[in-house]
């Protein structure tokens, strides 16, 4: 029998693994210059965290998340998302006591129960991002700033920044309300997911990717039409700071979030180079999840960056592999391949990526081997530099060739990596 990952889950093999260390170490330098420090958080939570935060009529409670009962008969699912994790993680520590204001992100698995394709799958991968305690504007504009900034470091340029605001939870009643109502009288030509939708959670209506609902809620309501006058203020002065900037944005008011915790300001990033996936970036407000939560009254505001989106975007752009070895030493016959042994463990405590062929093979396929793995130079040692305690040390772009004293070859070795 052949066994094969489960559908929807997905390996990284190591020649994948560049762009995701890219992003990943990227996102960590550029969010250290904005003062955010990582939390790490557990993969298993109870049913109920994600039940009260996210919403019990989404898609992704109701359908999406892997739960399960363990063996004490406990209900529990795998994170379909971050920020009720984190959340919870500061009320259950008092974190919130100890400052006014927290800047927090996690990197790692998420996992939803949904057709797998084309930049989705049943574990995806996010970097989650929270300012939690302020609740003005320039938060907001903090975060989509940084998200910029990162993606600009990364060489991603060809995005658009959308926003809206999904008012507070008076303006989003009334909207829903309205919503429900322009609906009803298009309800026998909504898709079966948008008739459920249109009940349940109205909002969801506005993600929905058949082609004869995205013509019905063209002409839908907006909840910019609905917003109260202390939210418009606030939608107000998030632009004014974006101008400011000279960030560029399209106020999309038919950005919707599909979770049920956001409120004002939402945001996504996309790219026209991914097809009907077009947000790699998106997040929002959540001025009354931690009280919900049973913390105290603390506004908060986050986003997540879809990784295998990026990923993908980076990989379109330049090929990002793993570094090669900076020594590759190819030696014949069995007291060179001694030496040689002896030599790499020296030169990886000295800090040099060092590789070398195990089997005892004739030069020409131990040089094929070092080509393969992009070494940069390749020390060849055989009986007749052994002889006359000379080693060669080939350049593999220039083709040029050292002699090097076999009594000082590590030395010599890690002076040409500091040199290059």
């Amino acid at each position: 029998m052949q066994y094969k990952a489960v559908r929807g889950f997905k390996d990284i093999l190591p020649d994948q693994v560049g762009a995701w260390k890219k992003l990943e170490e990227e996102a960590k330098r550029v969010f250290g210059l904005y003062g955010y420090r990582e939390i790490r958080i557990p993969i298993l939570e109870t049913t109920e965290l994600f039940a009260r935060g996210i919403g019990e009529a989404t898609d992704i409670v109701s359908k999406e998340m892997y739960t399960f009962q363990d063996r004490r008969g406990n209900h529990v699912a795998m994170r379909p998302e971050a920020t009720a994790s984190i959340l919870r993680a500061f009320i259950e520590h008092n974190l919130y006591k100890e400052s006014s204001v927290h800047k927090v992100y996690t990197i790692g698995p998420m996992f939803r129960y949904e057709r797998p394709q084309k930049g989705r799958r049943r574990q995806f991968h996010q970097i989650d991002v929270e300012i939690i305690g302020d609740p003005g504007p320039r938060s907001d504009v903090e975060l989509i700033s940084m998200i910029m900034q990162l993606f600009s470091s990364l060489g991603l340029n060809d995005l658009e920044l959308h926003i809206n605001s999904l008012g507070c939870p008076d303006d989003r009643g009334q909207f829903r309300t309205e919503l429900k109502a322009y609906l009803k009288d298009y309800t026998s030509q909504l898709c079966p997911d948008c008739r459920e939708r249109m009940e349940t959670n109205p909002l969801r209506v506005f993600d929905c990717k058949v082609e004869q609902c995205i013509e019905i809620m063209k002409d839908a309501p907006t909840m910019l039409d609905l917003l109260c006058d202390e939210c418009t203020g606030h939608f107000n002065s998030l632009k004014r700071y974006l101008e400011h900037l000279g960030m560029e944005y399209v106020v999309d008011s038919h950005l919707m979030r599909g979770l049920d915790y956001y409120t004002r300001t939402t945001f996504e990033v996309q790219t026209r180079e991914l097809g009907a996936q077009s947000a790699i970036a998106g997040g929002g407000r959540y001025d009354n999840l931690m009280m919900d939560f049973g913390g105290p009254d603390t506004p908060a505001i986050g986003f997540a960056i879809g990784e295998e989106r990026v990923v993908e975007l980076l990989e379109e752009h330049a090929g990002l592999n793993e570094p090669g070895p900076d020594i590759f030493l190819a030696a014949l016959g069995r007291e060179a391949g001694d030496k040689a042994f002896v030599w790499m463990q020296e030169l990886r405590k000295r800090g040099l990526r060092c590789e070398m062929e195990y089997q005892s093979l004739g030069l020409k396929a131990q040089m094929r081997h070092a080509d393969r793995l992009n070494a940069k130079r390749v020390l060849i040692v055989g009986d007749d530099e052994l002889a006359k305690g000379i080693g060669i040390v080939r350049d593999m772009s220039t083709k040029g060739q050292t002699e090097v004293s076999l009594n000082t070859v590590v030395d010599e070795v890690a002076a040409m990596k500091e040199r290059s």
